[in-house]
């Protein structure tokens, strides 16, 4: 049986994925690839869109749907996020902007460790055609990011379309949400919207966002489960390009400088985050060691009462 603590791990996962997703840079599907949770959170949600398409017309399909679901993992973590995310807007948000250098030095620390998530799922099929899409998906990710910040109008409908394409981000690991609101010039006006509880534009925002991962979520569920190993390979280019966003040193067109002259504090938190991240990458494989034992035991046991003789025979 689950330990009674995995609902609390799951919402501490939760958390850690809602924290991200307020920072420019941090992808909340990166957090996720790290936290253990990526694909069980995927698969369900392309299960919970597969259950809304159906409900109008296959009642018994959708049930089928939502019985696949990992409900288990899926309302503890959402029970973590929501809050966090909430938490995030007042703390993370003013913490980047007043301190940059140190903070994003620990985000890119982070980000970099995290790229070896990924690549370590690839494992023994790692080839060099596969290590050349790698590189060229990097490459073209490193000059996305790179790309100035617009400061275009901000209407409703705009925020709709904004928040299908950042839910994106949020589904697949390197690419940051929050970045791509910066991008776009919306990333303040969600915030403030966020902590001033301003209803139109959150619904709004909040239609975009369900919109988005209807649209993506499938496609991105059927990806990992008919090409799981080049899907891998496509994300761990895209983090490895993505980690460009969390350079400290940068100008407001998001031109790349040298380090400042006063280094010892950002490269004491780049080696904590990246510390950070392989001790969690460690700890979830230890997890999933420990679970697999479980569940072997619980199959041997589960044998063993398949085998005894029934009394009086």
């Amino acid at each position: 049986m689950p330990s009674p603590l995995t609902p609390v791990i799951h919402a501490a996962r939760g958390a850690a994925i809602g924290l991200s997703e307020v920072v420019p840079g941090i992808s909340g599907g990166t957090v996720a690839l790290i936290v253990g949770v990526y694909e069980r959170l995927i698969t369900s949600a392309g299960h919970l869109v597969g259950a809304a398409r159906l409900v109008l017309t296959d009642r018994a399909a959708a049930r089928a749907e939502l019985a696949q679901v990992r409900w288990d993992v899926v309302v503890p973590v959402l029970l973590g996020m929501v809050p966090a995310v909430l938490v995030g807007a007042r703390v993370l948000g003013p913490l980047v902007e007043d301190h940059p250098v140190p903070t994003l030095a620990l985000f890119l620390g982070m980000s970099i460790a995290a790229i070896t998530v990924p690549a370590g799922m690839v494992g023994p099929a790692w080839t060099w055609p596969r290590a050349g899409l790698a590189a060229a998906v990097a490459a073209g990710t490193f000059l996305l990011v790179g790309l100035p910040p617009q400061e275009l109008p901000v209407s409703l409908p705009l925020v709709f379309l904004a928040a299908a394409v950042a839910v994106c981000a949020l589904a697949l690991p390197g690419l940051s949400g929050s970045f791509l609101l910066l991008t776009l010039g919306l990333y303040t006006p969600t915030i403030t919207a966020l902590n001033e509880r301003q209803w139109a534009y959150l619904l709004v925002f909040g239609a975009g966002l369900v919109l988005g991962l209807a649209l993506f979520v499938r496609v991105l569920e059927h990806l990992l489960e008919h090409h799981h190993v080049t899907t891998l390979v496509v994300v761990t280019g895209v983090m490895a390009g993505a980690v460009r966003a969390l350079w400290p040193w940068q100008d407001e067109d998001r031109g790349l400088l040298p380090p400042g002259p006063d280094l010892a504090l950002p490269f004491g938190l780049f080696l904590a985050g990246a510390a950070l991240v392989l001790g969690l990458g460690w700890l979830g494989r230890r997890g999933e060691e420990y679970q697999h034992a479980l569940e072997d035991a619980r199959h041997v046991a589960e044998d063993e009462d398949d085998r005894e003789p029934t009394p009086g025979r």
